[in-house]
C-alpha cells in the first residue's frame, strides 16, 4: 500500500483501490490446539468425545460451556464450563435419571437471553429386539453459567433422535427443542417412514414442555438432522435434510459397515414459524445434494443454519459431492423463501479427491460469517484431516482464504466403528465469533492409537483484525491529481491505526491465549 501510494504522488497515475487493496479483515492462529477436558491428556483415558456445542453467555461473555457426545468406551456425555473465555475448563457432571443402557446421549445446549442455560440430552434403554433406542427426552438447566445443573425434567416420551434445543434470543425463558419422533427402529436403522422432525416448546424457562408440534409435512417419508436457529421478532427456523429413498442409511440397508455412498439426492429443506412453533412453512433450499459417505440413523451429519440477528439474513451450510468429492456449501436469504445459489467455500482444486466436510457456521455482531469445517486437502489419499476456518464480509458471497486450524494433520478413519469400517468424528462441529475473533472445537483423534479409538475436543482460537470497512472499490483516477493521492495517503495512515487499534482489542479479547 506505502509503494502504491508513493507511485501515486511521483506520477499522479489514476488507480483502482479495492476493499482488498485497503485491509480487508485478516485472521490468524492465537496459541495452539489446547483440549478442552483436562483428562484428555490422561493416557488411561481413552474416550471418544466428539459432536461439540459451545454457547457464549450473553449476559457474561467470559463464560462459554461445551457440551458433547462420548461414543466409547461406553456411551455417555460431558459438559465443560469456563469462566475466561475459554482458556480453562471445569468439567460440570450432567445429572441424569436411571437408565437402562445409557443415562445421557447426544447433548445440546443453549443459553437463553437472561443467561438460563439449557442442556438437552436423551436417555437410551434396550427394548426387546428393537435394540438401543432413545426412550426420554430431558432437560436441565443452569443459572449459574453451568456450575451446577438442575434435575433434568422430562420434556417428551420414548423415541425421540436427533434432539436439539436452542433458546429464543428476544424472549427470555422461551426455548425449543427438535427431534425425529420415530415409530419403530432397528439395530441399524429406522424400520418404518413418515418419522417427521417435531418440536416442543417452553415458555417458563424449561420447567415444562409443550406437546410436539409436527414440522415436516407428510409426503416427506425421510427426514433427519435438524438443526434449529432463531431471527428477530420471535421467529423460528428448522433446517433439516430429505434422504429420499435413501434407506440404504434410513433403513440401515449398509447393517452399519462402510462402502459407497447412497448414488442418489438429498434435498436440504428450511421450515420457518412466524408464531412461535404453532405452524409451519417450508422452502426447499435445494434438491440435488450429492451424498459423500453412509452414516447410522443416531447421528447423521447435521446442516449447520444460522441467522445474522441485526439483518436477518439466512445462511445454511453443508457439504455434498456434486462436483465428484466433499466441498463445503452456503446457501443465503433475506426472506427464507428465495435462496440464492450455493456458493462453494473452501478454495481448493474442483474434483481433487479431497473431503471438505461437517462445516459449522457463526456470525459475528458485524456480520462477518465465519466457516469452520475438516479439511483432507493435504493427504493425497484423503485420510488424515486438518480443520480450517473461512470468513465472509459480503454475505456470503466470497470468502477469504482457508486458515488452518489444527497443529497437526488426524486420522480420519479412527473412532467408533472403524473396524466396520464407518468411523464416526461426530455429526458437527463447535465454534463462536465475535468482532475481535473465533474459537473452534473439533473433535481430534491425535491421540488415538490401533484399537484405540480416542477422540479428543481440541480448540483453537482465532484473532481478526479489520482494517476497513468499505465494501465498494474506491475510485482514485486522474492524471496529476495530487490532492487524490494525498487523500490515498491519509486514508492508509488512518486506516493503519485502525488496523493497529483493532489488533490491541484481538489481543484483548483472547487475553487468555
Amino acid at each position: 500500500m506505502i509503494g502504491l501510494t508513493l507511485v501515486l504522488l511521483a506520477t499522479g497515475a489514476g488507480a483502482v483501490l479495492t476493499a482488498n487493496d485497503l485491509a480487508l479483515p485478516t485472521a490468524r492462529v492465537v496459541g495452539g490446539n489446547l483440549p478442552v477436558a483436562a483428562a484428555a491428556t490422561d493416557p488411561l483415558d481413552v474416550a471418544a468425545h466428539n459432536s461439540p456445542t459451545i454457547r457464549a453467555n450473553p449476559t457474561d461473555p467470559d463464560n462459554l460451556v461445551v457440551v458433547d457426545r462420548v461414543d466409547s468406551p461406553r456411551t455417555g456425555c460431558a459438559m465443560h464450563v469456563s469462566f475466561d473465555r475459554g482458556a480453562r475448563w471445569a468439567e460440570t457432571v450432567v445429572p441424569v435419571p436411571d437408565a437402562k443402557v445409557s443415562a445421557c446421549f447426544s447433548p445440546d445446549l443453549a443459553f437463553g437471553p437472561d443467561g438460563v442455560l439449557y442442556v438437552s440430552f436423551t436417555s437410551f434403554a434396550e427394548v426387546d429386539n428393537r435394540g438401543i433406542v432413545p426412550d426420554t427426552v430431558w432437560v436441565s438447566t443452569s443459572r449459574d453459567g453451568g456450575r451446577t445443573l438442575s434435575s433434568p425434567v422430562a420434556a417428551s416420551g420414548p423415541m425421540g433422535f436427533q434432539v436439539r434445543v436452542i433458546a429464543d434470543a428476544g424472549t427470555p425463558g422461551r426455548a425449543y427443542l427438535s427431534w425425529v419422533q420415530v415409530s419403530s427402529t432397528g439395530a441399524y436403522g429406522f424400520t418404518s417412514d413418515a418419522n417427521p422432525v417435531v418440536v416442543s416448546r417452553t415458555d417458563d424457562g424449561g420447567a415444562t414442555w409443550a406437546a410436539a408440534v409436527t414440522v415436516s409435512p407428510p409426503g416427506r417419508a425421510r427426514v433427519v438432522a435438524p438443526s434449529m436457529a432463531t431471527g428477530p421478532k420471535g421467529r423460528l427456523y428448522v433446517a433439516y435434510l430429505d434422504v429420499g429413498n435413501d434407506i440404504l442409511d434410513y433403513s440401515g440397508a449398509h447393517e452399519g459397515r462402510g462402502g459407497p455412498a447412497y448414488p442418489g439426492p438429498w434435498s436440504l429443506v428450511l421450515a420457518r414459524s412466524g408464531d412461535g412453533g404453532v405452524s409451519w412453512s417450508e422452502a426447499v433450499v435445494d434438491t440435488a445434494l450429492v451424498p459423500t459417505e453412509r452414516f447410522l440413523q443416531v447421528h447423521p451429519p447435521t446442516p449447520s443454519v444460522i441467522v445474522d440477528p441485526a439483518s436477518g439474513r439466512l445462511y445454511l451450510c453443508f457439504h455434498d459431492a456434486r462436483l465428484g468429492d466433499a466441498d463445503v456449501w452456503v446457501w443465503s436469504s433475506d426472506d427464507a423463501t428465495r435462496w440464492n445459489p450455493p456458493r462453494r467455500v473452501n478454495d481448493t482444486p474442483r474434483g481433487d479427491g479431497r473431503a471438505q466436510y461437517l462445516p459449522q457456521l457463526a456470525i459475528a455482531p458485524n456480520g462477518r460469517l465465519d466457516v469452520v469445517y475438516y479439511d483432507r486437502r493435504a493427504d493425497p489419499l484423503d485420510r488424515y484431516n486438518e480443520v480450517s476456518l473461512q470468513s465472509s464480509v459480503d454475505k456470503g458471497a466470497t470468502f477469504a482464504p482457508h486458515l488452518r486450524l489444527s497443529d497437526a494433520a488426524f486420522d480420519a478413519s479412527r473412532g467408533a466403528g472403524a473396524d466396520r469400517g464407518l468411523p464416526d468424528l461426530g455429526n458437527r462441529l463447535g465454534l463462536l465469533a465475535s468482532n475481535a475473533g473465533s474459537l473452534a472445537v473439533w473433535a481430534d483423534t491425535r491421540a488415538a492409537t490401533d484399537g484405540v479409538n480416542k477422540q479428543v475436543l481440541a480448540r483453537s482460537a482465532v484473532a481478526v483484525s479489520r482494517g476497513s470497512t468499505l465494501r465498494q472499490p474506491l475510485q482514485l483516477i486522474g492524471y496529476g491529481l495530487m490532492a487524490g493521492a494525498a487523500f490515498a495517503l491519509l486514508a492508509f495512515l488512518v486506516l493503519s491505526r485502525r488496523h493497529r487499534s483493532q489488533e490491541l482489542g484481538a489481543r484483548r479479547w483472547f487475553r487468555a491465549f
